[in-house]
């Protein structure tokens, strides 16, 4: 064992990324301190219950499509609180023409559905033949998605599904950071769906189940992941309301932080790094207040914003029999989408109740996340009028505002990726993670964790 292996891990950011880390160096015998800014651990995953209701601040369900999520819940004796999506949950609404369609769940299904046209399924029906392609420069989501299906596949099915993922912009994310699969897909057999039934044939082949991932959650929320993590931790082993403010490098490496005005200076042998980008773009790392990483400032962060509102059942006229509805931006409506929260899992509202979880906002609506709430629900009340037949006023609200809510993997996003690695080439034993780097869902953070951790063990 080196010096620096000798000394404690520094984690800083609490969330799923960071919580993961901390938990795996544990485990691997090192002494870890987790400094986390904020009042809680966690990040966006929050989840509240109250008077029969749970809300959920941040993501509502997860995919449960990463190895590495499903033995950590594992690991972490969760597997008897976990539940699955209703089977209802499988269905998907589209606006089109300012009413719910159902999404086509097959490329069967998408033959017969009333959302597309009769050309955009013959387009459709054609993109099988597309040979493989090596592009030389990176493309948006958009030109990859017309290039592939035409403009009708990606106004209203790729435009309300990009805006479910990422509440981002088509024309502006980066096909080849944003979703890598269907870059490399498109390089390896031309056409998506073609790629796509290979996969599903390997997947048979190798005695997986076919099938999309299932859609998880917990009980009492996803929070329950987050807070599960912490338990495993040591006592003293985390520091919350902690604003790291400066690195040294070197062995061992300084690390200045404060609390409530107090400034402490502690001792590392590694640093581990799981913040969003401004947080990044701010650190001073270095003896003479240097900042590296100052360029991730420039990563885009969209405002979201999440209203849960509960009603009676007879106050809502649709069946909400299904995971929610998007809506496309060329329906030129208030809302982003609609999840039935109450319909996905059980226990998220009392008996006779239904509840909804209303997003507004994101890259080409930012305006609407930052209504402050009796305008907003003015929005919402007309919206949910409009497309579901709710009818009243809702009988519990609760508002959630994310300022800064997902990194746009925007074209060019290379350059934030190239920063981060040259930081951390030229600072030996720091290590960078986390959603603005490894992938912005749950499971991708989980797994950012898992990496880090393995990372700082080789070194």
């Amino acid at each position: 064992m080196t010096h620096r292996d000798s000394l404690p891990v520094a984690v800083v950011g609490g969330g799923i990324t960071g919580l993961t880390a901390a938990y795996r160096l544990v485990q691997q015998g090192r002494v870890v301190r987790l400094f986390e800014a904020g009042e809680h651990l966690g990040g966006c995953v929050q989840s509240e219950r109250e008077d029969g209701w749970l809300v959920e601040a941040g993501p509502n369900s997860v995919q449960e499509n990463s190895p590495a999520l499903t033995k950590l819940i594992a690991e972490l004796e969760l597997e008897a609180h976990k539940l699955y999506a209703q089977p209802a949950a499988k269905n998907r609404y589209i606006v089109r023409n300012g009413r719910p369609v159902p999404a086509p769940l097959s490329p069967p299904g998408l033959l017969s559905s009333p959302l597309f046209s009769t050309g955009a399924k013959l387009r459709v029906l054609s993109e099988i033949l597309m040979s493989p392609k090596t592009r030389t420069t990176d493309i948006s989501l958009a030109e990859f998605g017309r290039s592939h299906f035409g403009r009708e596949l990606v106004d209203y099915g790729l435009n309300p599904f990009v805006s479910g993922v990422y509440a981002g912009n088509v024309e502006k994310l980066s096909t080849r950071h944003a979703f890598p699969s269907l870059w490399e897909m498109e390089r390896a057999h031309g056409s998506i769906i073609r790629g796509q039934i290979k996969a599903a044939k390997a997947k048979r082949a190798s005695g997986h189940a076919g099938g999309p991932p299932k859609i998880i959650s917990f009980a009492e929320g996803l929070s329950t992941l987050p807070s599960a993590l912490a338990t495993r931790l040591p006592a003293g082993a985390v520091e919350l309301r902690a604003r790291v403010d400066t690195l040294v490098p070197g062995d061992p490496w300084k690390l200045v932080w404060s609390h409530e005005g107090t400034t402490h200076t502690e001792e590392f042998g590694a640093i581990v790094l799981a913040l969003p980008a401004v947080a990044l773009s701010r650190l001073r790392i270095g003896a003479l207040g240097e900042r590296p990483l100052a360029g991730l400032e420039a990563v885009e962060y969209p405002p979201v914003s999440s209203l849960f509102v509960g009603y009676t059942r007879e106050q809502v006229a649709h069946p909400l029999d299904g995971f929610g509805v998007l809506v496309p931006s060329s329906e030129r409506r208030d809302v982003l989408g609609v999840l039935f929260s109450s319909s996905l899992f059980p226990g998220r509202a009392p008996a006779g109740h239904v509840a909804l979880t209303v997003m507004t906002g994101g890259a080409l609506r930012p305006e609407l996340a930052r209504l402050d709430l009796v305008p907003l629900l003015d929005v919402v009340r007309r919206e949910l009028g409009d497309l579901l037949g709710v009818r009243g006023e809702p009988v519990f609200v609760r508002h959630n505002v994310w300022p800064r809510a997902i990194p746009q993997y925007n074209l060019g996003y290379e350059r934030f990726l190239e920063s981060m690695v040259r930081c951390e080439r030229d600072c030996p034993g720091l290590f960078i993670g986390g959603h603005v780097r490894d992938g912005i869902a749950l499971p991708a953070c989980v797994t950012s964790g898992e990496k880090l951790a393995a990372r700082v063990a080789g070194g």
